[in-house]
């Protein structure tokens, strides 16, 4: 029998128990539901290259989910690491049809960030803010911190693959940045993985089903709306760090019908960015 503190058991942290793949499934696994399939994995390097690489072979609505991710990407190829079962680390299979016009499924990013932060609120009970494009961000000790990430990238011939994480019970000394955030710090009052992942999941499921049957027309499908209500980096002076090494200051005003977020720049200029990396700036910062 292996000791319960042996380093490769899975019960080796008490803190940090399993997902129960058995009661996830019989929860989220339903006739009538977007979700057909769910696999927990022990460790990946990345659920969405792996995701995405089964793609053409598997149902809308496939789940695959990471108790450890050893080479989890973010956006410009950035590493994702955390400690085994500290978070919540999974991706999805979207494959939204000929329903939803493909120059639309650019919104299933921030889609999901509205998801995600709905559904936190309600199984978590904090306010998740979003930093354009796909930053999930959380209150610790007042200070605003990253949490979470998104990251959607094609998959297949006609899906998209989903991939989100997040910092559930990361400890002050194990976070991988000074400004990095974990629910467990900004006082959540759950931390149960399986409430988290099945209320992430069915708050996605709701979301995607609106916006899929308004044809991805994110005003008519109330995506535009909530975005904008939950985006913290609207009403903020930015710097936008685009491709190229270009880089335009100004205030963050909107998110256009695109997704893209619009700066008023300090040329008097409104620019729509749709890609790179946002600084939130304080108002004295030059």
């Amino acid at each position: 029998m292996t000791p319960p503190d042996a380093s490769d058991s899975r019960w080796s942290d008490l803190d940090r128990p399993p997902l129960n793949a058995t009661a996830l499934r019989r929860a989220l696994l339903r006739p009538d539901a977007l979700w057909t399939s769910l696999d927990v994995v022990t460790a990946t390097g990345s659920t969405n290259s792996d995701l995405a690489a089964k793609a053409d072979g598997l149902d809308e609505g496939a789940v695959l989910v990471a108790e450890e991710q050893t080479a989890g990407r973010g956006r410009l190829d950035r590493r994702w690491s955390a400690p085994a079962r500290s978070g919540l680390f999974f991706s999805v299979l979207l494959k939204p049809g000929a329903s939803v016009p493909v120059e639309r499924w650019g919104w299933l990013p921030l889609l999901t960030g509205v998801a995600v932060a709905k559904g936190l609120e309600r199984a978590a009970g904090v306010d998740t803010a979003l930093k354009w494009p796909n930053d999930l961000l959380l209150t610790v000790a007042g200070e605003e911190r990253k949490a979470g990430g998104i990251l959607a990238e094609r998959a297949g011939a006609d899906g998209v693959v989903v991939g989100i994480g997040l910092n559930v019970t990361l400890r002050a000394d194990e976070l991988p940045v000074p400004g990095a955030g974990s629910l467990a710090l900004a006082d959540a009052v759950s931390t149960d993985r399986d409430t988290l992942l099945r209320a992430v999941l069915r708050s996605l499921e709701q979301w995607y089903g609106t916006w899929r049957a308004a044809a991805g027309d994110p005003a008519a499908s109330g995506l535009q709306e909530a975005y904008a209500a939950a985006c913290a980096t609207l009403g903020r002076t930015v710097r936008a760090e685009l491709p190229g090494g270009q880089s335009v200051r100004g205030e963050a005003v909107a998110v256009d019908g695109d997704g893209r977020l619009v700066l008023a720049t300090e040329e008097g200029v409104q620019r729509p960015v749709a890609a790179g990396d946002i600084v939130h700036l304080r108002p004295d910062a030059p």
